[in-house]
């Protein structure tokens, strides 16, 4: 039986929660916007993080590495747009912090050697 997962439960903490925040942040991005200089960014974001989270979620190593570049890319674009400012501004820097621990939680070792043992 071929079964597909939105969520895996028997994945780490880490994963887990990175996940589950692929999918917020794809849906807050889809309803609120991206920060991004680009509609190419801001569609590679989006896409990224929700593909990004379902790869993770059914153990695709193409999944976690969408989810990392698609998570880094979404802090690159926003700091390349505010700049200096992105620490100056409260709603900014709320941003910045979820968007920041998204890719701490992708690239902590228990998620990076949890992918590496038992992603396909």
């Amino acid at each position: 039986m071929n079964e597909h997962r939105w969520v895996n439960q028997h994945q780490p903490q880490t994963l887990v929660s990175a996940t589950i925040l692929c999918y917020i942040q794809a849906v807050f991005g889809l309803l609120f916007g991206v920060v991004a200089q680009s509609e190419l960014i801001l569609l590679f974001i989006l896409v990224g993080l929700a593909a990004g989270g379902y790869g993770i979620a059914n153990e695709k190593k193409w999944g976690y590495t969408l989810a990392v570049a698609a998570s880094i890319v979404q802090v690159l674009a926003l700091l390349a747009v505010f700049g200096a400012d992105t620490f100056r501004f409260v709603g900014v820097l709320l941003t910045f912090i979820f968007d920041a621990v998204l890719v701490v939680l992708l690239l902590h070792p228990m998620s990076r050697d949890y992918q590496r043992i038992w992603f396909k």
